[in-house]
């Protein structure tokens, strides 16, 4: 049965982690693919290397999923689009598990450099009788080799929300932490950003670059805005009778929930898991340390339990 999800088809599931391909993709396809064909004989080739882009982008966010759930994290989807994939993968709040959780995407066409490139030699020696000029097999394969290249290259660039803007982050998580990490981070993101599409509008009217640029600036801005709530997590007085019974730390004491309804800024527990602009019950509360949920009475049970002193993992 087909199944849509924010516009995307739900394609195949594997490994637990459903696959979709949202619809713009095809409508873009079609575009690219009616570019390329004029550097092949046959055009099915310029099909293939369309879709063997995506085969390759389908790897890199395969890579972050499953490094993700080997550090104990949730990643069970991910999306294919116009400007590549998205792997939503929730690593355990550590530096460590989302560096190895990030970095697993780049590793994944690393590994894939020495294949390409020998294919692409390989099939370069490949005769075609009567021309010059090589196959499309060769062709192919030489593309194949540069895409792969040129992700690995463009992906380790090191602006948020780039793979190698979040690498930093990591980096820069194990000194400063996670707040001041990803408001450095945003910010840079928000800067470099800012500037190319600037440069793409006035200096370069490109549309790629500016929907990219775009991405660029609008990713950093939410993270921007995630530092900050962090930070208030942070400074925020904690509510000490009461724990998450996955991570045993204390909630803040503020409006750091957001009702899924109408999205009014509340604190739950103040006000009994109710929200106050629509009445709208949650019976479940999302931790802000470990970000998992639980039933509210769950979160005073915990409290019961004996449990070691656990660390702030804000601090």
């Amino acid at each position: 049965m087909l199944q849509l999800h924010n516009g995307a088809l739900r394609l195949f599931r594997v490994f637990g982690i459903d696959v979709y391909l949202h619809w713009t993709w095809v409508v873009v396809a079609y575009f690219m693919i009616k570019s390329r064909t004029g550097d092949y004989q046959n055009p099915a080739w310029a099909a293939a290397e369309y879709v063997s882009l995506f085969a390759i982008v389908l790897m890199h966010e395969f890579g972050h999923a499953l490094a993700c759930r080997s550090v104990g994290g949730e990643a069970n989807r991910i999306i294919l689009w116009p400007l590549g994939g998205i792997a939503y993968v929730q690593p355990p709040p550590r530096p460590g598990a989302l560096l190895w959780s990030i970095a697993a995407g780049p590793f994944v066409n690393l590994i894939l450099v020495p294949i390409t490139v020998g294919l692409a030699i390989y099939t370069h020696a490949l005769p075609v009788p009567g021309t010059d000029k090589p196959p499309d097999v060769s062709q192919y394969f030489f593309m194949l080799a540069v895409i792969n290249a040129v992700l690995l290259v463009f992906n380790m660039l090191p602006i948020y929300p780039l793979d190698g803007g979040q690498i930093v982050q990591a980096l820069l998580w194990f000194m400063i932490g996670p707040a001041r990490s990803l408001l450095v981070v945003s910010v840079i993101g928000l800067s470099v950003g800012g500037a190319a599409l600037i440069a793409a509008v006035v200096f370069v009217p490109d549309v790629w670059s500016i929907v990219l640029a775009g991405f660029i600036v609008l990713r950093s801005w939410v993270g921007f805005k995630a530092a900050r709530t962090m930070s208030a997590h942070l400074n925020a007085p904690r509510r000490r009778d009461l724990a998450c019974p996955n991570c045993h730390q204390s909630p803040p004491a503020g409006p750091f929930w957001i009702c899924d309804a109408c999205r009014t800024r509340f604190d739950t527990f103040a006000e009994e898991h109710v929200c106050p602009g629509c009445e709208k019950i949650h019976p479940r509360t999302m931790c802000p340390a470990c970000r998992k949920m639980f039933p509210g009475v769950e979160w005073h049970e915990a409290m019961e339990d004996e449990v070691p002193e656990a660390r702030e993992v804000f601090d």
